[in-house]
């Protein structure tokens, strides 16, 4: 199975200069965050696979307006093909603005997300907006990751952390793929392709 997982910036390749193979033998596209719903829409019709998002924090027309034609999995658990992916999305709060929450608030997010994870019979991937602390998250206020992740992947080991939330662009050292005991973190700016076995 191929998943195309994008966040933050609109892929020009993507979009602007669309065409068909570039998205040939992807089987499911996953959003990570921060991207027009037109894009969202725009692929979802374009490729004519599931399109799955969470919100970033520059997602607040989501609310009144969600991407057409795509699945919102924010604190929940979808299996695509027996693969059952986690999202969390938003990121640490910074300002006033919805899809930003405290260290304390996303802990209480986790702990509920934890009994979904628990009736799927585990994770094999987490998706969320902002990242782990330390591990692809920056020092800026904005851009600071969530300590609380590492209980989720503590405990159930998923095969892999999708982010997004640290733009690739902003000049930092920013390396793309990370791993926290023995689980790889990958930053997904503007589009990143992962191969896995299907589990069906």
């Amino acid at each position: 199975m191929k998943i195309l997982f994008i966040a933050d910036s609109e892929c020009a390749a993507l979009w602007e200069h669309f065409r068909p193979e570039r998205i040939a033998g992807i089987d499911l596209i996953v959003s990570c965050g921060d991207l027009k719903k037109e894009y969202l829409e725009f692929l979802v019709t374009l490729s004519s696979k599931p399109l799955l998002y969470i919100p970033g924090n520059h997602d607040t027309g989501y609310t009144e307006h969600p991407p057409e034609g795509c699945e919102c999995i924010d604190d929940s658990v979808y299996v695509y093909r027996g693969v059952r992916i986690a999202g969390l999305g938003g990121c640490k709060r910074y300002s006033p603005g919805e899809y930003q929450y405290t260290e304390a608030q996303m802990r209480r997010r986790v702990y509920k997300l934890r009994r979904a994870i628990k009736k799927a019979g585990g994770i094999d991937i987490f998706v969320s907006h902002a990242s782990l602390t330390g591990y692809g998250d920056a020092n800026d206020r904005a851009h600071l990751g969530f300590d609380c992740f590492a209980e989720l992947l503590d405990e159930f080991r998923p095969s892999y952390m999708i982010h997004g939330h640290v733009h690739r662009s902003y000049g930092w050292n920013i390396t793309q793929n990370l791993e926290y005991n023995g689980i790889p973190i990958i930053n997904a700016f503007e589009r990143y392709v992962l191969e896995i076995p299907d589990k069906v």
